[in-house]
Protein backbone atom coordinates (compact mmCIF):
# COMPACT_ATOMS: atom_id res chain seq x y z
CA UNK A 1 0.00 0.00 0.00
CA UNK A 2 1.39 3.38 -1.01
CA UNK A 3 1.65 5.74 1.93
CA UNK A 4 0.87 9.44 1.63
CA UNK A 5 3.80 11.69 2.49
CA UNK A 6 2.96 14.11 5.27
CA UNK A 7 4.62 16.70 7.47
CA UNK A 8 3.86 17.23 11.13
CA UNK A 9 4.29 20.76 12.49
CA UNK A 10 4.89 21.01 16.25
CA UNK A 11 6.24 23.54 18.73
CA UNK A 12 6.39 21.73 22.07
CA UNK A 13 6.64 18.32 23.68
CA UNK A 14 5.40 16.36 20.68
CA UNK A 15 2.89 14.08 22.40
CA UNK A 16 0.55 14.19 19.37
CA UNK A 17 3.51 13.71 17.00
CA UNK A 18 4.45 10.61 19.00
CA UNK A 19 0.85 9.34 18.91
CA UNK A 20 0.84 9.71 15.12
CA UNK A 21 4.18 7.91 14.79
CA UNK A 22 3.06 5.04 17.05
CA UNK A 23 -0.39 4.58 15.48
CA UNK A 24 -0.90 1.19 13.84
CA UNK A 25 -1.35 1.02 10.08
CA UNK A 26 -1.57 4.77 9.52
CA UNK A 27 -1.49 5.36 5.75
CA UNK A 28 1.14 8.10 6.01
CA UNK A 29 4.87 8.40 5.91
CA UNK A 30 5.95 11.36 8.02
CA UNK A 31 8.53 12.78 5.64
CA UNK A 32 9.29 15.91 7.68
CA UNK A 33 8.85 17.28 11.18
CA UNK A 34 8.69 21.08 11.19
CA UNK A 35 9.45 22.88 14.46
CA UNK A 36 9.66 26.62 15.08
CA UNK A 37 11.16 26.38 18.59
CA UNK A 38 14.84 25.49 18.91
CA UNK A 39 15.26 23.09 21.81
CA UNK A 40 11.64 21.87 21.81
CA UNK A 41 11.26 18.31 23.09
CA UNK A 42 9.56 17.25 19.85
CA UNK A 43 12.90 17.59 18.01
CA UNK A 44 14.39 14.71 20.00
CA UNK A 45 11.26 12.66 19.30
CA UNK A 46 11.68 13.32 15.59
CA UNK A 47 15.25 12.06 15.80
CA UNK A 48 14.14 8.95 17.74
CA UNK A 49 11.69 8.10 14.95
CA UNK A 50 14.27 8.88 12.22
CA UNK A 51 12.10 11.66 10.82
CA UNK A 52 14.00 14.53 9.18
CA UNK A 53 13.56 17.68 11.27
CA UNK A 54 13.30 21.19 9.86
CA UNK A 55 13.92 23.47 12.81
CA UNK A 56 13.72 27.16 12.06
CA UNK A 57 13.28 30.47 13.84
CA UNK A 58 10.73 32.64 12.05
CA UNK A 59 12.42 35.76 13.47
CA UNK A 60 15.45 34.94 11.32
CA UNK A 61 13.43 35.76 8.19
CA UNK A 62 12.57 39.25 6.98
CA UNK A 63 8.86 38.42 6.69
CA UNK A 64 6.28 35.71 7.19
CA UNK A 65 5.97 35.35 3.41
CA UNK A 66 9.70 34.68 3.08
CA UNK A 67 9.83 31.96 5.72
CA UNK A 68 6.64 30.38 4.38
CA UNK A 69 8.17 30.26 0.90
CA UNK A 70 11.20 28.51 2.41
CA UNK A 71 8.86 26.06 4.15
CA UNK A 72 7.00 25.38 0.90
CA UNK A 73 10.30 24.65 -0.87
CA UNK A 74 11.32 22.18 1.86
CA UNK A 75 7.89 20.52 1.88
CA UNK A 76 7.99 20.17 -1.91
CA UNK A 77 11.51 18.67 -1.75
CA UNK A 78 10.25 16.09 0.74
CA UNK A 79 7.21 15.28 -1.45
CA UNK A 80 4.75 16.30 1.27
CA UNK A 81 1.07 16.11 0.32
CA UNK A 82 -0.61 16.77 3.70
CA UNK A 83 0.29 18.83 6.79
CA UNK A 84 -0.86 17.87 10.28
CA UNK A 85 -0.46 20.51 12.97
CA UNK A 86 0.22 18.96 16.37
CA UNK A 87 0.74 21.65 18.95
CA UNK A 88 2.12 24.10 16.41
CA UNK A 89 1.76 27.49 18.07
CA UNK A 90 2.08 29.70 15.02
CA UNK A 91 -0.61 31.08 12.72
CA UNK A 92 -0.26 29.67 9.21
CA UNK A 93 -0.18 32.41 6.58
CA UNK A 94 -1.80 32.73 3.19
CA UNK A 95 1.19 31.40 1.21
CA UNK A 96 1.27 28.05 3.01
CA UNK A 97 -2.53 27.87 3.08
CA UNK A 98 -2.63 28.42 -0.67
CA UNK A 99 0.05 25.84 -1.42
CA UNK A 100 -1.71 23.15 0.65
CA UNK A 101 -5.33 24.22 0.31
CA UNK A 102 -7.68 21.75 1.97
CA UNK A 103 -4.73 19.63 3.15
CA UNK A 104 -3.73 21.29 6.45
CA UNK A 105 -5.35 19.82 9.55
CA UNK A 106 -5.09 20.94 13.18
CA UNK A 107 -5.98 19.43 16.53
CA UNK A 108 -7.25 21.76 19.24
CA UNK A 109 -7.94 20.97 22.93
CA UNK A 110 -11.52 22.28 23.14
CA UNK A 111 -14.90 21.83 21.52
CA UNK A 112 -14.60 24.62 19.00
CA UNK A 113 -15.91 27.24 18.59
CA UNK A 114 -15.53 27.40 22.39
CA UNK A 115 -12.10 28.39 23.72
CA UNK A 116 -10.12 29.05 20.53
CA UNK A 117 -6.48 30.14 20.60
CA UNK A 118 -3.86 29.64 23.28
CA UNK A 119 -4.43 27.94 26.63
CA UNK A 120 -7.78 26.40 25.69
CA UNK A 121 -7.55 23.90 28.54
CA UNK A 122 -6.93 26.69 31.06
CA UNK A 123 -9.75 28.73 29.57
CA UNK A 124 -12.20 25.82 29.93
CA UNK A 125 -11.02 25.05 33.46
CA UNK A 126 -11.35 28.67 34.59
CA UNK A 127 -14.78 29.00 32.96
CA UNK A 128 -16.04 26.08 35.03
CA UNK A 129 -17.83 24.41 32.13
CA UNK A 130 -19.16 20.86 32.55
CA UNK A 131 -17.76 19.65 29.24
CA UNK A 132 -14.88 20.52 26.97
CA UNK A 133 -13.05 18.26 24.57
CA UNK A 134 -11.00 17.93 21.42
CA UNK A 135 -11.59 19.20 17.88
CA UNK A 136 -9.83 18.18 14.68
CA UNK A 137 -10.39 20.73 11.92
CA UNK A 138 -9.10 22.03 8.62
CA UNK A 139 -7.36 25.35 9.05
CA UNK A 140 -8.20 28.62 7.38
CA UNK A 141 -7.02 32.22 7.79
CA UNK A 142 -8.60 32.54 11.26
CA UNK A 143 -7.54 31.21 14.62
CA UNK A 144 -9.21 27.82 15.10
CA UNK A 145 -12.08 28.79 12.78
CA UNK A 146 -11.72 26.25 9.95
CA UNK A 147 -14.26 23.55 9.09
CA UNK A 148 -14.62 20.93 11.83
CA UNK A 149 -13.84 17.33 10.89
CA UNK A 150 -14.39 15.58 14.24
CA UNK A 151 -14.96 16.35 17.90
CA UNK A 152 -14.95 14.33 21.09
CA UNK A 153 -16.17 15.51 24.50
CA UNK A 154 -14.25 15.40 27.76
CA UNK A 155 -16.12 15.91 31.01
CA UNK A 156 -14.84 18.31 33.67
CA UNK A 157 -15.19 17.24 37.28
CA UNK A 158 -15.37 19.66 40.25
CA UNK A 159 -12.14 18.22 41.71
CA UNK A 160 -10.20 18.60 38.44
CA UNK A 161 -7.01 20.54 38.40
CA UNK A 162 -5.93 21.96 35.06
CA UNK A 163 -3.24 19.26 34.86
CA UNK A 164 -5.78 16.46 35.45
CA UNK A 165 -7.98 17.85 32.69
CA UNK A 166 -5.00 18.21 30.36
CA UNK A 167 -4.07 14.53 30.80
CA UNK A 168 -7.62 13.37 29.95
CA UNK A 169 -7.75 15.66 26.92
CA UNK A 170 -4.40 14.36 25.68
CA UNK A 171 -5.63 10.76 25.97
CA UNK A 172 -8.53 11.67 23.68
CA UNK A 173 -6.24 13.58 21.30
CA UNK A 174 -3.85 10.63 20.97
CA UNK A 175 -6.68 8.36 19.81
CA UNK A 176 -8.80 10.82 17.83
CA UNK A 177 -6.08 12.42 15.69
CA UNK A 178 -4.71 9.19 14.17
CA UNK A 179 -8.29 7.97 13.57
CA UNK A 180 -9.17 11.18 11.73
CA UNK A 181 -5.94 11.08 9.69
CA UNK A 182 -6.74 7.50 8.67
CA UNK A 183 -10.30 8.50 7.69
CA UNK A 184 -9.19 11.55 5.68
CA UNK A 185 -6.58 9.66 3.73
CA UNK A 186 -8.85 6.68 3.09
CA UNK A 187 -11.37 9.14 1.56
CA UNK A 188 -8.69 10.75 -0.60
CA UNK A 189 -7.11 7.63 -2.12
Amino acid sequence: MKKTKAAVFASGTGSNFQAIMEADDLPIEVALLVCDKPGATVIKKGEQFDVPVLNFEPKAYASKAIYEQKLIEELDKAGVEWIFLAGYMRIVGTDLLGAFEGRIVNIHPSLLPAFPGKNAIGQAHQAGVDTTGVTVHFIDEGIDTGPIIAQESVELFPEDTEEMLKKRIQQVEHNLYPAVIRQLLDQNT
